[in-house]
């Protein structure tokens, strides 16, 4: 527990807003999210590239045709999409609920404990499960009952059973929750990205979401609440919510995604305000380079920020977590070739830029729904991270952003910089040509440094270019941490 947050929080934005910054999540850097539900039996979505480029290029019924196989309940609702005609070829058209008996036939595979070793073993320092997603299956026994479909969730408690063996295993273990969106309550086939806005449900959804939410921080004390899209209930009683989970959890956390219902979320409900969105937002995302409309808005309260497949270009006064899949879904898609899925490298590298910004990385699996396993290529990717943090976890866990986040050699190699105390981390992205690097505008006031197998390191300054020269050359690896002990400390 932190220390700092075991005063009584008031159901006040004022206090709530006081909170320290648990400094656990801090120093953990790399957590697991994981997505696995009855989505994951038909494993299907189109294929455009990330969802970005999906909105581009098809943007009138781009919501039903995302990468994201965890969206397949929504998406063969919609005629003309591959996922409609590949339900109907596949499955003749059955109901989604069909998915129910197959998934939970799977869980006799199971093995909680050995996912929970698997992460460990990554380097990740929590674990985010996805306890409900938009199709609105819950993963736990829940005692609310859901008006609209009979018996909407499983009977293992795979929530609990998998917050257990996460624990075990030396972890923080958090839960994500679909506040925003909840398919057996709107039923409307969704398009666009204004209709998936104005989609949030009303009527009894409020009360069944706030219970749910209570039930599974009463049940499970989460380290994390993540919530997904927005909140459908107004700001007091959220408010009230977040103040009865940190006196429930004082070191815990909520994310970005709980944009609470007002006037305008009433508004975007209507044809007119939906057709006028659309008509703005498609011409902007057109515009856009790329993952803009994935960035969270701020809102009145939350303790990290949640940008989603794209990550923040400078340093963040702001706690932040990127979060993504290792391919453009982040359920499992049966599909995916070894050339949708980004490289470990690419991961790698994603993940030690956002540390020095201030950054963590929520790095998403997602298991096959018959049996609970995770694919190959998802394995090698944990299997890479978790190497490379044995060799320099030094420079990310605990770690804090320096006074200048990135410099380039002058062979054109990227640099990252992270500090603990006055030990500066120059994190090398590739391997040099030589045993000299010349950073680039760059001043280290150190008198000299070590190398990753422990020999020293030089340092000279001349003008802006700073010289590392070492003994040797380093040996081929995707990242090298260099350390040095700084004679100046910058705040």
């Amino acid at each position: 527990m932190d220390a700092t947050n075991t005063a009584t929080v008031e159901p006040t934005l004022e206090s709530l807003n006081a909170r320290a910054l648990p400094q656990w999540f801090d120093d953990a850097k790399f957590g697991i999210f994981i997505h696995w539900g009855m989505f994951a039996i038909p494993a299907f979505a189109e294929k455009h590239g990330n969802i970005h480029e999906t909105f581009v290029k098809k943007y009138d019924t781009a919501v039903a045709r995302t990468p994201y196989t965890e969206w397949y309940a929504n998406a063969i609702k919609v005629p003309g999409t591959e996922s409609y005609e590949y339900h109907q070829k596949t499955y003749n058209g059955a109901p989604y609920q069909s998915f129910k008996k197959p998934f939970l036939d799977g869980l006799k595979d199971w093995d909680p404990a050995e996912w929970a070793e698997l992460f460990r073993k990554s380097g990740a320092q929590y674990v985010v499960l996805v306890t409900k997603h938009h199709d609105g299956f819950c993963l736990w026994p829940s005692a609310i009952t859901n008006p609209n479909e009979e018996d909407w969730f499983t009977e293992r408690d795979i929530v609990g059973e998998l917050a257990d063996a996460v624990r075990a295993a030396g972890l923080r273990f958090g839960i994500y929750y679909s506040g925003g969106i909840d398919w057996t309550f709107n039923r409307k086939p969704l398009r666009t990205l204004a209709q998936f806005m104005g989609s949030v449900p009303g009527g009894k959804y409020e009360a069944y979401a706030m219970a749910q939410v209570r039930e599974l921080v009463d049940r499970y004390q989460p380290s994390i609440l993540w919530n997904d899209i927005a909140w459908p209930g107004n700001l007091k009683p959220l408010l009230g919510l977040f103040a009865d989970y940190y006196n429930a959890v004082p070191d815990g956390l909520v994310n970005d995604r709980w944009m609470h219902a007002a006037w305008y979320a009433r508004v975007l409900r209507t044809k007119p305000a939906q057709w006028l969105l659309d008509w703005s937002l498609k011409r902007s995302i057109k515009k856009s380079k790329g993952g803009g409309v994935m960035v969270p808005p701020r809102i009145p309260h939350s303790d990290f920020r949640t940008p989603e497949y794209t990550s923040f270009d400078t340093l963040q006064k702001k706690k932040w977590e990127a979060t993504r899949g290792m391919s453009h879904s982040f359920g499992f898609n049966r599909n995916d070739t070894p050339d949708d899925y980004e490289t470990p490298e690419n991961l790698l590298t994603g993940f030690i830029d956002a540390v020095s910004k201030n950054g963590n990385l929520l790095l998403n699996v997602g298991p096959r729904g018959v049996d609970g396993s995770i694919p190959e290529p998802q394995l090698e990717r944990l299997e890479f991270f978790g190497n490379w943090l044995k060799k320099n976890g030094h420079a990310i866990y605990g770690a804090r952003p320096w006074h200048q986040t990135d410099a380039k050699t002058t062979c054109g190699l990227d640099v990252r910089f992270t500090t603990k105390g006055d030990t500066l981390n120059v994190i090398v992205l590739g391997t040099p040509a030589s045993s000299e690097i010349r950073l680039e505008d760059t001043i280290i006031a150190a008198k000299s440094g070590k190398a990753p197998d422990g020999s020293p390191v030089t340092v000279e300054q001349q003008g802006s270019t700073c010289v590392l020269r070492m003994e040797k050359s380093l040996d081929e690896e995707p990242a090298h941490t260099l350390t040095f002990e700084l004679l100046e400390v910058y705040a």
